[in-house]
């Protein structure tokens, strides 16, 4: 499956902004069965500045600094992704107790990068109150992969997709008392329960392709910035899973980014002069490629 991508993200501001400085993780990844085949980042104004850097983790990030006095702000990256065939998910794995107790121990090029995600991250801290709703999905000696899908199918199950219930600053001990939240509040909450059993998980940011009801046209700009979660087994490798859907990500999935929570990976982000209050609109394309 190929696909073009236009992700365009738009700000309008109430008042002149004399000065903006700002950083964007709009290039998808190349790994695994994912090929980025080509990616261009458009911006107006025209910046003054730009630079690229490949961050901590391995992401492409791109920089760029405007200089003159504008009332909006618009960012477009546009990309040709290439995914080939499905990933199997494996049939054994380790019993994730025995991973998570082993895991310190292990000094491999692997269990190192993977151990960097056991820990608290800026906006996930592990907590007894994770790892107990964690529980039922983990008794002692369950295979990893196995307890990995039953959790993410509970998660669907127990909490309600809203998106007026939080927003982008929203804690995962708020979205575990309320049980309402999106995407992005179910990764935090899935990754926070994880790590408070000492398994080493990540955040995944990327697109999800949606698909018109029969006999309905495709809406162009109707696709989704999405986010769902990573997690590592020993021999398996990372297996990722979406809770907010309840399934394995597959061709739908485009990876854009990964890192240790939201604030890693946040696809546009800046520091402005002026401008006050302004009003934001997103639109994502992934148009499928014969």
């Amino acid at each position: 499956m190929t696909y073009r991508i236009v992700h365009k993200t738009t700000y309008k501001y109430k008042h002149p902004v004399a000065f903006g400085n700002h950083s964007v993780y709009l290039a998808p990844r190349s790994q695994g069965r994912q090929r980025c085949e080509s990616h261009q980042l458009f911006v107006s104004p025209e910046p003054a500045t730009r630079s690229e850097r490949t961050d901590f983790f391995g992401n492409l990030v791109s920089f760029f600094t405007i200089q003159e006095p504008h009332e909006e702000l618009a960012i477009e990256g546009h990309s040709i992704v290439t995914l080939d065939g499905e990933r199997a998910w494996p049939e054994r794995s380790v019993a994730w107790d025995e991973f998570a107790r082993t895991l310190p121990h292990e000094i491999t090029a692997a269990s190192l990068e993977a151990f960097q995600f056991v820990f608290e991250s800026p906006r996930i801290k592990p907590t007894a109150e994770f790892a107990a709703y964690a529980a039922a999905s983990f008794p002692p000696g369950r295979p990893l992969a196995e307890a990995l899908l039953d959790f993410t199918a509970r998660i669907h199950r127990d909490f309600k997709f809203d998106s007026k219930a939080t927003n982008v600053r929203t804690p995962p001990e708020q979205v575990l008392r309320e049980r309402k939240g999106v995407c992005q509040d179910f990764a935090h909450l899935q990754i926070a329960c994880l790590r408070s059993l000492r398994l080493p998980a990540r955040y995944v940011s990327g697109y999800l392709r949606t698909y018109p009801a029969p006999g309905c046209a495709r809406l162009v700009g109707a696709d989704a910035s999405h986010a769902w979660v990573s997690v590592y087994c020993p021999e398996a490798g990372w297996l990722d899973v979406d809770p907010t859907n309840n399934m394995v990500p597959s061709q739908s999935h485009v990876t854009l980014a990964w890192g240790r929570d939201y604030s890693d990976v946040s696809p546009v982000r800046g520091v402005i002069l002026g401008g006050r209050d302004h009003k934001l609109a997103v639109a994502v394309d992934l148009e499928p490629l014969e």
